[in-house]
């Protein structure tokens, strides 16, 4: 039952997915001093952050604005 979402540029993309092409393109250094989120700045791992973001609204809203901006848009 998937419906086709035009006008949302999220649509079908798994956050799993935005964490592993963010931190190609930018590393966790990069993340952590340009999204200011912590759980990128203190030993960050691949599961404890893609953890923290699946439990914290405001990060994983901030994480895909950037990911719109500088992957989508790009």
């Amino acid at each position: 039952m998937s419906e086709k979402q035009p006008n949302n540029p999220m649509h079908g993309i798994k956050l799993a997915t935005i964490l592993e092409e963010l931190f190609k393109e930018y590393g966790w250094e990069e993340l952590g001093d340009t999204l200011n989120i912590k759980a990128f700045k203190n030993n960050p791992t691949y599961k404890s952050s893609l953890k923290f973001l699946r439990t914290t609204p405001w990060a994983r809203e901030k994480v895909e604005r950037f990911y719109i901006k500088h992957i989508i848009d790009k």
